[in-house]
């Protein structure tokens, strides 16, 4: 597969993860904690009112499977597709779990942090028990292994941009609490990346794909991947003081600046060769994470060019696709991200969509099909298309209730606070 696969996508390995995952108790406890959709929905929500409801859907999440040691891990989804009669999908994936951290320190109250910290604790406890033991972080894990005190492994690949997103939370959290531990499982990470994917062979520079379930190194360069390792990298440098970071940042970020077009959007990547450049599909997250990661205001291009070619309707909503392949359903984590790219780079008329970016969400918290009036699902309806290879569903999400926190407040994932 060439291009960039979606890190945070479980039907795309789906099949793998029922034969291997164990789901032994996993409908009594979908059930201890309340099934989507049985709660009252209000008719009408604020903004203060909707941010509230959002970080306690959260919170149930990460409180509903922990161990002894106060480690806890939220599964990524629930309802809908994932949560039958016969069937719980429970699955946690990093990406999602590094967005609920950064949502927590987003806000920054000490249950927040608290809870922010249960789950980088876990994330230090899977890498350091990963039968590799090199750094790395693989996809996906069971959070019943984790309630139970043990690493169940559901998603062995080693995504490059999954390291980075981890990596981002734990430097937050070194940032937030002072603590060097996660400071030191961000750099170990970093350097996993660095040892493992660097290309600095292929023009253009930049890092490849990770690694497959096997072991199996993936040649491509992804934009996606690349625009996290500019982010994470840029924290490290200033986490560290190492200008060694800020230099493989610049590598990533002009690897990213390399798959620009002519018309300003920004294509998903190369092919297995490393160098000529994939050009469809043409996805929502290369124009936005693009703009967020290395803040460069050329990637306003790539913002203009999402408005005119990747907004979608759905009903009554109302916000980005995934890809230029299906823009018939409205992708809630790329109205997000869409959101907060707009509302940093604030040129004339962004205010305003990002408001109704923003209301849309606020919509589908309402009233979305499966929501619970207070998570985010995924679409606004089951069936999105994400051009390459997997379909999306309407389920409350974990990631996607993050990127909308993040988004409401004004807080770049890809960057550390300013103190």
């Amino acid at each position: 597969m060439s291009g960039s696969p979606r890190r945070s996508a479980p039907w795309a390995i789906i099949a793998a993860l029922v034969a291997a995952a164990v789901f032994t108790g996993a409908t009594s406890a979908a059930s201890d904690a309340g099934s989507p959709g049985e709660e009252i929905v209000p008719e009408s929500i604020d903004a203060a009112q909707s941010v509230e409801l959002a970080y306690e859907f959260l919170d149930a999440r990460v409180d509903e499977f922990c161990d002894s040691a106060d480690r806890c891990l939220p599964r990524s989804y629930q309802g809908g597709f994932f949560t039958t009669p016969s069937w719980d999908f429970t699955p946690s994936f990093v990406y999602d779990d590094a967005l609920v951290v950064i949502a927590y320190t987003a806000r920054g109250l000490p249950e927040d942090l608290r809870r922010a910290q249960t789950i980088g604790d876990t994330l230090l406890f899977v890498q350091d028990e990963d039968p590799i033991g090199d750094g790395r972080v693989r996809t996906s894990y069971e959070p019943h292994g984790i309630r139970q005190g043990r690493v169940e492994i559901t998603g062995p690949g080693t995504f490059t941009g999954n390291q980075a997103w981890v990596g981002m939370a734990l430097t937050r959290l070194f940032h937030a609490t002072g603590e060097q531990k996660y400071l030191d499982g961000a750099l170990r990470i970093g350097e996993w990346v660095q040892t493992n994917t660097a290309d600095m062979v292929r023009a253009p520079y930049g890092y490849t794909g990770g690694q497959t379930d096997d072991g199996t190194s993936l040649v491509w360069k992804s934009t996606e991947h690349n625009s996290d390792l500019a982010g994470f990298f840029t924290q490290l440098a200033q986490a560290t003081g190492d200008s060694v970071w800020a230099d493989r940042a610049s590598v990533a970020a002009g690897f990213v600046a390399a798959m620009q077009s002519a018309d300003g959007h920004v294509d998903t990547g190369t092919l297995l060769d490393g160098s000529t450049v994939n050009t469809h599909p043409i996805p929502l997250d290369a124009q936005t994470w693009s703009s967020l990661a290395t803040g460069d205001a050329r990637y306003g291009a790539a913002l203009d060019w999402t408005l005119a070619n990747l907004i979608a309707t759905d009903g009554p909503y109302t916000g980005p696709s995934i890809s230029n392949v299906d823009v018939s359903k409205a992708w809630f984590e790329g109205g997000g991200h869409l959101a907060l790219a707009l509302e940093l780079r604030d040129a004339p008329g962004d205010a305003d969509r990002v408001d109704d970016l923003l209301g849309s969400i606020r919509q589908a918290q309402l009233d979305a099909p499966n929501g619970d009036g207070k998570g985010i699902v995924a679409t606004s309806n089951d069936g999105l298309d994400s051009g390459f290879g997997d379909l999306y569903y309407a389920s409350l999400h974990t990631g996607t209730t993050a990127w909308y926190l993040l988004a409401a407040a004004g807080d770049n994932p890809f960057r550390l606070p300013v103190d």
